[in-house]
């Protein structure tokens, strides 16, 4: 097995920014709604997994944000 130091140099830059941690503002920017929507989400337990950067700050990983749009993503629109 390889580490990511003697792998590809995308990979190194993939798992890096997979790591990223975007504040709130920044999450709800990339997700398109506003830092309250956004909020409201993570305290009504609807959000992604959150990074406590510190006591008294949150952020969102780049992996955590992917995997919590894979588990929004619908196969069908219901129009009801």
């Amino acid at each position: 097995m390889t580490s990511l130091r003697q792998s590809d140099p995308g990979e190194l830059a993939r798992a890096l920014d997979d790591q990223r941690v975007m504040t709130i503002a920044q999450w709800a920017e990339v997700n398109g709604f506003s830092v309250w929507t956004g909020q409201r989400l993570i305290k009504a337990g609807k959000g992604p997994v959150v990074t406590q950067t510190s006591d008294r700050r949150i952020g969102i990983t780049v992996r955590n944000n992917r995997a919590w749009q894979e588990s929004r993503a619908k196969s069908e629109v219901n129009n009801n």
